[in-house]
């Protein structure tokens, strides 16, 4: 018999978290049989969220709660729960029950019978999200696939099931704004899809607008490859190149023909640009440096205000 730990980072949820918690409980009796605990981590919820995980704990222990001292974001929440999780796999899921709980035995059926699979990612069928949510997601898997190494047809949903160990390793991380996904990529190449259907939200909108996708996507991009430095490498011994080819055409048209340069208009342009492109080469190295030093910070990823998780 397996213990299934279930993290689900909450953020103003009051309205689903108790059919979060009727539906997954019925699917673990009734269908995959097996021991479950649910560890709900409060992000910094703004309504009555906490107030219902206690409801819960109340009633059924098997419900274990953290209230974190403000809002770190979904992943530092659920390194929080995997801090405290106590299973043999590990569930990840959200709380807005776009991840249905009836799809896990899916998952978890897969996971019994492929002993050599470390981690499975639920990928959605009839994707409910917006269509600035698909193509950040779209844009965001293409290019992780770019920089980690990825199989491009491999999808990166929250919707995961994880073996104990691959946990453990991931809690151990100290990166500073960690992406479970990225870690999950890092750290074993034995990962699969599984196809769910995904549901319809119900209450709220999701916390991933068109400016944390595209701040997320930077980050990723700087905290992993070297590529936009490399861009401006390039584009600087490009146009070193071609300025040495147009000096030389431009001397053997003066001595040869006595023509002397014109277009003053023109070089103002191509001045600007260059100059734009030195200042965008600047704000990129600023960028990569301030992540150096929010590394170098070693700040803690998040801070528990309170738990009952005995």
């Amino acid at each position: 018999m397996s213990l299934y730990s279930v993290v689900v980072p909450v953020y103003n949820s009051e309205h689903t978290l108790q059919e979060l918690y009727t539906r997954l409980e019925k699917v673990f009796r009734e269908v995959i049989k097996e021991e479950f605990e649910l560890i709900l981590v409060d992000d910094g919820s703004k309504d009555r969220s906490f107030e219902v995980m206690q409801e819960l704990r109340a009633k059924d222990n098997r419900v274990r709660i953290i209230q974190m001292a403000r809002n770190f974001g979904q992943h530092p929440a659920l390194l929080c729960g995997f801090a405290h999780v106590k299973g043999d796999f590990v569930v990840t899921m959200d709380d807005d029950l776009q991840h249905q709980p009836e799809e896990l035995p899916k998952m978890i059926n897969v996971m019994r019978e492929r002993d050599d699979v470390d981690a499975i990612i639920a990928s959605y069928e009839g994707r409910k999200h917006g269509f600035i949510r698909k193509l950040g997601t779209k844009f965001s898997v293409w290019a992780t696939s770019k920089m980690l190494g990825k199989d491009p047809d491999l999808q990166i949903t929250s919707y995961r099931l994880i073996r104990r160990f691959l946990v453990d390793a991931m809690v151990k991380t100290n990166t500073y704004l960690p992406q479970i996904g990225n870690l999950l990529v890092l750290t074993s190449n034995r990962i699969i899809n599984v196809p769910v259907q995904h549901a319809a939200r119900v209450y709220g909108k999701s916390g991933y607008s068109f400016k944390r996708l595209v701040k997320d996507l930077i980050y990723d991009i700087t905290a992993h490859t070297a590529f936009p430095l490399l861009m401006v490498r390039n584009i600087g011994i490009a146009s070193f190149l071609v300025s040495m080819v147009m000096a030389v055409y431009f001397l053997v048209r003066y001595f040869a023909f006595g023509v002397s340069v014109e277009g003053w208009t023109s070089l103002m342009m191509v001045m600007l640009a260059f100059f734009g492109l030195i200042l965008l080469s600047i704000g990129i190295m600023g960028i990569y440096l301030m992540n150096i030093l929010n590394e170098a910070k070693k700040m803690p990823h998040y801070v528990v205000r309170r738990e009952d998780t005995d």
